[in-house]
């Protein structure tokens, strides 16, 4: 969907659907738990193995061509939160996301997905690390069902035009938030 269209789809309002037979899971995070430390970043003092949970999904509604998941630390105290993981065009054919999967190296993600940039100016996976003795951060891993089979967006998209895409073109919205401090 090219981004004149995107905007006049916004400007009517349309809205996502919410559905609850949309769900995203985790072998390695729980629904309100803190995340383990070996998703937890390496670097700016934290020392975790940075490795993406696994997560998988079920129940995407139907026409889904494509997912994009996106995970996001609005706690992070910058004005504008935190991006921890960027992932669109993930094949319709797709269910789950092994752990490690966000390591760009290691090629775990699904042939013709695209991790963008987080804001730690890396593609992949950048696992949290908030300030220490802050109060706890909300992570939220998002996953949406898009009606369109690739988002046509630059590799070094932002994260806000990733976000603006996906939700243009959302059919529904699975999400999991865990938390961390240190």
């Amino acid at each position: 969907m090219d981004f004149t269209l995107a905007a006049a789809l916004l400007a009517l309002g349309t809205t996502r659907i919410v559905s609850s037979s949309f769900t995203l899971g985790s072998t390695d995070i729980a629904e309100g738990q803190p995340i383990g430390m070996k998703h937890v970043a390496d670097c700016f003092g934290c020392s975790g193995r940075n490795l993406s949970p696994a997560l998988s999904w079920q129940g995407a509604p139907a026409g889904t061509r494509s997912y994009a998941l996106m995970v996001h630390d609005p706690d992070a105290p910058t004005g504008s939160g935190w991006w921890h993981w960027v992932v669109w065009n993930i094949p319709a054919s797709t269910t789950s996301l092994p752990t490690g999967a966000g390591n760009p190296a290691v090629k775990l993600i699904p042939a013709g997905a695209v991790q963008g940039n987080t804001d730690y100016g890396t593609p992949g996976y950048g696992g949290p690390c908030p300030p220490p003795g802050a109060q706890p951060h909300h992570y939220h891993f998002r996953l949406y069902a898009l009606g369109v089979e690739k988002l046509e967006l630059p590799v070094n998209a932002t994260a806000a035009l990733v976000g603006f895409n996906v939700r243009a073109n959302a059919l529904a919205e699975a999400e999991l938030v865990a938390t961390y401090a240190r």
